[in-house]
């Protein structure tokens, strides 16, 4: 990660490629040494995040490092990772000078955390974001519990939309980014570099600047899915969930269906409190609650063996525990939560 200044912007770029940007504790405290060294500077009025590769804004943390920590019972370690890239995301999300996100390419997990809580996140028709941490026995973290439940389409979908993309990890790309609210604008890839120079170029509003770059990526494929999302979304409990995406006709109710019983059935149940919880809740309530699970979740089989399924050994074929929701304890999964 590379921290510099040009003209009145600061410049965040991350630069791990062969990583795909993916996040530790070095990068971590490198972003948030810019930002609060950037904090009293009247020279800098903006932030600009981008990453200078191609491949990918940020794939998200590093997850594997965790899991050899974990493994090797290194667990306040595991710990500090978390924490200081919450209070990296709480920073982000207060930052008294505008935030912008250039996202060109994949943003997922602590790639959101980076991004989504800034005042302005561009997308490009390369951007694809997700939380697909239920398929490594984890759940969706960096303040997601806050900002799923919020996610809505022509205010249609809070809630019921957050436990969908939550759950099952469903790929968001720059139209259904747009229309849900993880992104505030579209800009086409090839104008970026120029985005970048006239906003940092820029004394006045970022998003005016923005709004000159701006473009409309299209029809949102999510909203024509809004009222199943919503019919099989709103049921109280995982298990009404899936009974209801076992009634659905269509491809996608199968699709969900089989996506939902991939992942974790721990971490499904999990997700869905979580998301519930935090609709009724602050970003730095979520936050703690989330860092508090991290120490249970990380320690609990499934995690482990999620992170060895698709991440190290990649056959994608985990050993769940419990194998099933009929073998899940919801009251034990509340207590967690508490």
């Amino acid at each position: 990660m590379t921290a510099r200044t040009s003209q009145s912007a600061g410049i965040l770029e991350l630069d791990k490629p062969k990583a795909l940007n993916a996040l530790d504790l070095g990068m971590i405290r490198d972003l948030q040494s810019a930002l609060d060294s950037w904090r009293d500077d009247d020279t800098v009025r903006s932030v600009i995040i981008r990453s200078a590769s191609p491949r990918a804004f940020c794939a998200g943390g590093d997850i594997r490092a965790i899991r050899t920590a974990v493994l090797e019972g290194r667990h306040d370690d595991a710990h500090a990772f978390f924490r200081e890239e919450y209070n990296l995301n709480e920073t982000i999300a207060t930052y008294p000078k505008p935030f912008i996100a250039l996202i060109d390419g994949a943003a997922m997990g602590g790639g959101l955390g980076v991004s989504i809580h800034g005042s302005i996140r561009v997308v490009t028709e390369n951007a694809l974001m997700a939380m697909p941490e239920t398929a490594i026995g984890f759940f969706p973290d960096i303040g997601a519990s806050y900002f799923l439940p919020r996610l809505a389409i022509n205010n249609h979908g809070a809630l019921a939309l957050g436990k969908y993309l939550g759950m099952t990890g469903a790929r968001v790309r720059a139209a259904d980014a747009l229309a849900c609210g993880l992104a505030t604008h579209h800009v086409p890839s090839a104008r970026l570099g120029e985005l970048a120079e006239a906003l940092a170029a820029s004394t006045g509003d970022p998003a005016a600047v923005v709004a000159e770059f701006a473009t409309d990526p299209g029809p949102a494929p999510l909203a024509e899915i809004l009222d199943e999302v919503e019919e099989c979304f709103s049921a109280a409990t995982v298990t009404g969930i899936i009974e209801r995406l076992s009634a659905g006709g269509s491809e996608w109710h199968s699709e969900t269906l089989a996506a939902l019983e991939a992942i974790s059935p721990r971490s499904a149940w999990i997700t869905a409190r979580l998301v519930e919880r935090g609709a009724v809740a602050t970003l730095r309530e979520c936050l703690d609650r989330e860092l508090a699970l991290t120490v249970t979740v990380t320690r609990h089989p499934d995690f482990a063996e999620g992170v060895r399924a698709v991440l190290v050994d990649k056959d994608r074929q985990p050993a769940w525990t419990p194998a099933t929701l009929a073998e899940l304890d919801p009251a034990e999964i509340d207590a967690v939560l508490l």
